[in-house]
């Protein structure tokens, strides 16, 4: 019952949470500025995953293990405050085996890198991922062809991936405009979602994606305090 009131409570997607986002093949691009809460709130769409029994691959650029644990750890602590610390301690432990976390150094990532990396986990029945998770990646003039490549791999093995998306204060662009990081492959992307900070609240502007999505996702917001989803 305690997973079914997580994921009640922080509900993403449709159906109270139960109904993904994207597909599997598809991409999901999270877009903000440095600091507003990209790695948040795609830690709590793994969470959310991982509490629906899915496995998730998460893969930092820039972070090691230790501080991608972390956020896990103090994020689920937050959405568990509510209840008997134990029982969410044990809870916790109980998703760990939905997670794996791998890092790159950016100049050493590449999809090959990454298929193998793949290949090996799934040949030895150590991981079987659904959602893949690239947090740091470089959006860049020679991001396309990276992404095409991945963009088969997510189909070959029916992987959901979602990226976060690192854009500048120059770069503000009007609500339900692409900036320029993303402008030239929003096509390879099925959901966009800017994170846009309004006073307390830092809220969730859908750019791309079906009608229900967008409806759904528009109503969300992140606590600036706590960076839980609300």
């Amino acid at each position: 019952m305690v997973k079914k009131d997580l994921i009640m409570r922080h509900p993403f997607g449709l159906q109270g949470g139960e109904t993904d986002i994207i597909a599997a093949g598809e991409f999901g691009a999270v877009l903000s500025r440095a600091g507003v809460g990209k790695t948040a709130l795609l830690v709590q769409l793994a969470l959310n995953a991982m509490l629906r029994d899915k496995n998730v691959l998460h893969i930092s650029m820039h972070d090691p293990v230790d501080k991608v644990t972390l956020w896990y750890k103090e994020l689920f602590h937050h959405l568990t405050q509510r209840d008997d610390k134990s029982h969410g301690g044990i809870l916790l432990e109980s998703l760990l085996p939905h997670r794996f976390i791998m890092t790159f150094k950016i100049d050493g990532f590449s999809v090959p890198k990454l298929k193998e990396r793949l290949t090996d986990l799934v040949a030895q029945d150590i991981f079987h991922p659904h959602m893949v998770i690239i947090d740091g990646l470089t959006f860049d003039e020679s991001i396309r062809e990276c992404l095409a490549d991945l963009k088969v791999l997510a189909a070959e093995q029916s992987l959901q991936v979602w990226f976060s998306v690192h854009t500048h204060r120059h770069e503000d662009t009007p609500a339900g405009e692409f900036p320029p990081s993303l402008r030239s492959v929003h096509d390879l992307f099925d959901v966009a979602l800017k994170l846009q900070p309004e006073g307390t609240d830092i809220r969730l502007q859908p750019l791309k994606g079906p009608e229900q999505v967008v409806s759904s996702l528009s109503k969300l917001a992140l606590d600036a305090s706590s960076m839980l989803i609300k």
